[in-house]
């Protein structure tokens, strides 16, 4: 009896690692999941005139328009006039889209939509804080179920920023990092480097509620929706 304990034990332990893989491949899954409609791939073109990609996800929106954050590197092109123009698409669904305004400083810009009643994000509340090791997710509007995820952990936070290991691909810049849940903790980006410097293999993810400093109203500070500021 006491050797087949052992054995079950010695099982269970081996069998750990595989466990843990399937927990997080569910995980992942449940993520795309929910942030799957309200993620979406941007398209543009640069200042040299050469496809300039990323994602956007919504914030606010109504029964006539959207609005969208995204990363101003992706859009950079169009805040000067004649600029070229912004699509996000899900799926076969292209829609055009305004530059509205951006925070160049933040890697921040803000789009609008002329299409209502999209899904949004929901802020994650600030209790608990966000802790260093947790798990985050950076998705992407561009995958063959409408979203890709990459994860990772976290490696500081501050009010500067989010620094975080989760790989941030060219299409997932501007996209929303969140937690396991689904909500929203900050804005992926390839270039915000608060320090002044960038790291290998490691990122910076705005915060999101810094998006209400110049680019964002925002009328609570919990879950509720974000409108747009000039």
């Amino acid at each position: 009896k006491s050797e087949r304990e052992n054995a079950k034990a010695e099982i269970r332990k081996e069998l750990e690692p595989l466990r843990q893989v399937a927990a997080a491949g569910s995980t992942l899954s449940e993520v795309a999941s929910k942030a799957e409609p309200s993620v979406w791939f941007v398209r543009t073109l640069d200042e040299a005139g050469q496809p300039s990609v990323g994602s956007a996800f919504v914030v606010a929106s109504d029964s006539d328009q959207t609005f969208m954050l995204t990363s101003y590197t992706t859009v950079r092109a169009a805040t000067k006039r004649p600029g070229p123009q912004v699509t996000v698409r899900k799926g076969n669904q292209e829609l055009r889209a305004d530059l509205y305004t951006w925070e160049e400083g933040r890697d921040l810009a803000l789009l609008i939509v002329a299409k209502g009643d999209i899904p949004k994000l929901n802020f994650a509340p600030r209790d608990p804080a966000l802790r260093v090791g947790e798990r985050v997710f950076a998705v992407s509007g561009l995958g063959s179920a409408g979203t890709a995820v990459t994860q990772g952990s976290v490696a500081d936070v501050s009010a500067n920023g989010i620094q975080h290991d989760a790989a941030v691909g060219q299409g997932f810049q501007g996209g929303p990092l969140v937690n396991s849940k689904g909500e929203l903790l900050g804005v992926a980006s390839r270039s915000f480097s608060p320090l002044g410097f960038s790291s290998d293999g490691v990122y910076f993810a705005v915060p999101i509620r810094a998006a209400c400093d110049k680019v964002l109203r925002c009328p609570d500070d919990s879950v509720a929706g974000a409108g747009a500021r000039r």
